[in-house]
């Protein structure tokens, strides 16, 4: 069964896997595999204060992991409000799909489900951005009824953002995503 759940220890092996799926790609190139072995509990206490955090770069956020039966498949990142950077580029949601799993459906089925826990929450909207170039992600995002809003340009990159904007009111929290 497909589902977010907090991060668990139960996925350690799982998430460290997909960390260096994604490290041959050279993404998370900042987290230390040997390290996230050797401490994950740490790494999971990190994890769940970001839900009080708060600075100008950080809003209060939850992390989900997408899980099917003992699989670690993604991760979906919930911000709670948005500030200045996060309305321009960063959207409520983040989220991404492990390398070896893309491609299956899984970021429709994993946004669908982090716009009900953003529902949950309170917001009544949520806007989720992607690189103009992730037609992947693009696709993801308007089969969950985004609304193009803008494209923006990101400083130092030549890449803009697309800026999609999702109406919470409308959807049937009843269905499955």
């Amino acid at each position: 069964m497909l589902r977010l759940i907090e991060p668990s220890y139960e996925y350690k092996q799982q998430f460290i896997e997909a960390i260096r799926e994604f490290q041959l790609e050279g993404r998370h190139m900042e987290k230390d595999v040997q390290r996230l072995t050797a401490d994950f509990t740490s790494f999971l206490a990190q994890l769940q204060a970001q839900q009080q955090r708060r600075s100008p770069y950080a809003v209060p956020s939850t992390d989900f992991w997408l899980v099917e039966h003992e699989e670690f498949i993604g991760r979906l990142s919930l911000r709670h409000e948005l500030n200045d950077f996060l309305l321009k580029i960063g959207g409520h949601i983040g989220y991404e799909i492990r390398p070896s799993r893309r491609r299956q459906g899984y970021g429709k089925k994993m946004l669908a489900l982090g716009l009900k826990e953003a529902h949950k929450i309170g917001l009544s909207r949520a806007l989720v951005t992607c690189d103009e170039n992730n037609i992947g992600s693009k696709k993801v995002i308007e089969a969950n009824g985004g609304q193009f809003e803008n494209a923006t340009l990101v400083e130092g990159s030549p890449i803009r953002k697309l800026r999609y904007w999702i109406d919470l009111t409308e959807i049937s929290w009843h269905e499955e995503g």
